[in-house]
């Protein structure tokens, strides 16, 4: 039985929004921000400063500020320290916790390579969330963004999710063999939350013995 839901998405497809409301109906867990709040613990850092590298390269000024802040900042993970966050280490510690995460079963995960790093599991469904440039542009400024921010963001942060993808995991953003359904949100939340659960269904009933 399908006990997990991953979805990952353009900047700006509604993903949070779709996800909670889908976690809401199966009565699972919605996993977003915790998982950042779940890095942020393990490193003993704030939660913005993994918001701000996740699915990121490293800039020339981060990495310079990095050096300047040894000695005032030690990250803990486990067994191993790691003086540096910085986007490669924060991607094997994103595989660590979105699997241990995933154990639990019955949670929707949003973004973080969990479609990648869950790809093994029978038991996980993978979706990926897009729209055409004036639907996410809609719904960014809907958010409160303003127009040359909405626009920013709309500009980078998909390029560098596929960056990150590129050299961290030497594959192509999105890579579409990943997913179990790529939807279209231009009809709506709505819509999209029943063709996600109608695609639970027909992967439950082919897994059913």
């Amino acid at each position: 039985m399908i006990g997990i839901l991953t979805i990952e998405r353009e900047f700006g497809a509604g993903a949070a929004s779709i996800g909670q409301m889908v976690a809401n109906r199966l009565g699972w867990k919605f996993l977003d921000r915790e998982i950042t709040d779940e890095i942020a613990r393990r490193l003993h850092c704030k939660a913005e400063m993994v918001e701000q590298h996740e699915e990121k390269l490293d800039s020339v000024f981060y990495r310079l500020m990095k050096a300047f802040m040894r000695g005032s900042f030690e990250a803990r993970v486990e067994t191993n320290n790691f003086e540096l966050l910085d986007a490669e280490h924060l991607s094997v510690l994103f595989d660590k916790v979105i699997t241990q995460f995933a154990a639990e079963g019955n949670c929707v995960i949003v973004g973080r390579g969990a479609p990648w790093y869950l790809r093994e599991r029978k038991d996980a469904f993978h979706v990926f969330l897009y729209a055409s440039y004036e639907e996410k542009l809609r719904r960014v400024l809907a958010s409160g963004k303003s127009r040359h921010e909405a626009e920013h963001l709309l500009e980078t942060v998909d390029r560098d999710r596929a960056a990150f993808v590129r050299k961290y995991h030497n594959k192509e953003w999105p890579l579409r063999y990943l997913y179990n359904m790529m939807l279209n949100v231009k009809p709506g939340d709505e819509v999209a939350v029943e063709e996600i659960l109608h695609g639970i269904s027909l992967a439950n009933a082919k897994l059913a013995p």
